[in-house]
């Protein structure tokens, strides 16, 4: 696609679908760019129900890259 900049989300938003290791809110961020191409990745724990975690974690998401632009300016 040529981008400069590619965001990735995957996580458990529930209501079923938890583990020990993985409960359910569980979301994990990344965020790679050509200028640096090492990718972030980051964790969350969202524990509300499933539209507030997709909204909570797209929200996420785009500030992650928000900041990784205002960085770049």
């Amino acid at each position: 696609s040529r981008a400069d900049h590619a965001l990735a989300i995957t996580g458990i938003a529930g209501p079923g679908g938890g583990s020990e290791k993985k409960p359910v809110g569980t979301v994990y961020i990344a965020l790679a760019s050509k200028a640096k191409p090492e990718p972030l990745v980051e964790h969350y724990l969202f524990r509300m129900e499933r539209e507030g975690f997709k909204n909570m974690a797209a929200q996420m998401a785009l500030d992650l890259l928000r900041r990784r632009l205002s960085r770049m300016v």
